[in-house]
C-alpha cells in the first residue's frame, strides 16, 4: 500500500499536474497511508507477532531542533505513538514508541515534512520587524499544528470505515484501544517517572503562514523510497534556513 502512496505523491509532484489534480492525489495518499495503519492493526489484531510493539531513537540536529522535535511529536501523536524528548548535545533526542507499522508511518512522514519544510520557510519572507529566528520557529510550530490535524482527521475516518473483515467481536474502536495501552505501557516501562514538560511561548508571527503550509504538505511521504530517512541523513538543505536533520537508527 505505501509503493501506491509514493506513486500518488510522483503523480502530484508532476509539473504538468493541475492543483486540482494535485490536491486528488494528494488527498488519496493521505487516505491510503491512515487506511494502512487500520489494516496492520486489524491484522496484528488476529496475529500479534505481525506488529510488535517496539522503540526507536531520532536524532534531532541543530540549528531549529527543538521545533523539529515538536514537529516529530506532533507527528507521532497523531499517528498513535507516544515520545519523549532528551537532549543531545547542541540537539535532542527523540525517543519513540509505538508498533512497529505505526513507527514506520512516523519515520516515512517526518523525513518527508522535514524536507517540506524546509523548502517552506525558504519561500516564505520574514516580515519587516520580525525577528527571522522567531518567526521561523512559530512558522514551524503553525506547521505542526496543521499536519497534526489533517493526520489525526484521516486515522479518525479510517477507523470509522475499517477495511477487511471483523476482528471477532472486537471492535476498531477497542483495537485501537489496546494498542494505546500497551504503547503506553512500554513507554512506563522505559521511563517510570516521566514528567509533561511545560508548553513553550513563541513570539514569532509565522503560525499562520506556518499553519496554511501545513495545511498543503504532502501527507504521504513525498520522494521517499526504501531507507528514505537515512537518505537525507545529515544533510543540509540549500535554502538559506539551515533547517536540516539527521535520523540515526537506534
Amino acid at each position: 500500500m505505501l509503493d501506491k502512496v509514493r506513486k500518488l505523491l510522483a503523480m502530484a509532484e508532476d509539473p504538468a499536474c493541475t492543483e486540482a489534480e494535485a490536491a486528488a492525489f494528494m488527498a488519496k495518499a493521505t487516505d491510503l497511508i491512515a487506511r494502512y495503519g487500520v489494516d496492520r492493526a486489524l491484522l496484528a489484531a488476529r496475529d500479534p507477532a505481525t506488529d510488535p510493539v517496539g522503540d526507536r531513537v531520532v536524532e534531532l540536529l541543530a540549528p531549529y531542533a527543538l521545533d523539529k522535535a515538536g514537529l516529530l511529536a506532533a507527528v507521532a501523536g497523531a499517528l498513535r505513538c507516544r515520545s519523549v524528548r532528551r537532549r543531545a548535545g547542541s540537539g535532542f533526542e527523540m525517543h519513540l514508541f509505538g508498533f512497529a507499522s505505526d513507527l514506520e508511518r512516523v519515520e516515512l512522514l517526518f523525513t518527508s515534512l522535514l524536507v517540506q519544510a524546509a523548502h517552506g520557510l525558504a519561500g516564505t519572507p520574514v516580515p519587516p520587524g520580525d525577528q527571522p529566528a522567531a518567526f521561523r520557529r512559530s512558522w514551524l510550530a503553525g506547521f505542526a499544528w496543521s499536519v497534526a490535524e489533517r493526520l489525526r482527521a484521516a486515522e479518525a475516518a479510517a477507523a470509522a470505515d475499517p477495511s477487511g473483515e471483523p476482528v471477532g467481536e472486537t471492535s476498531m474502536a477497542l483495537v485501537l484501544a489496546d494498542r494505546s495501552t500497551r504503547v503506553e505501557r512500554r513507554l512506563a516501562e522505559v521511563y517510570p517517572r516521566l514528567r509533561t514538560a511545560s508548553a513553550r511561548r513563541l513570539a514569532g508571527g509565522g503560525a499562520g503562514q506556518g499553519a496554511e503550509a501545513g495545511r498543503r504538505a504532502d501527507l504521504g511521504g513525498t520522494g521517499v523510497r526504501a531507507g528514505g530517512a537515512a537518505a537525507v541523513a545529515g544533510r543540509s538543505t540549500r535554502d538559506g534556513t539551515g533547517f536540516s536533520g539527521r535520523r540515526p537508527g537506534a
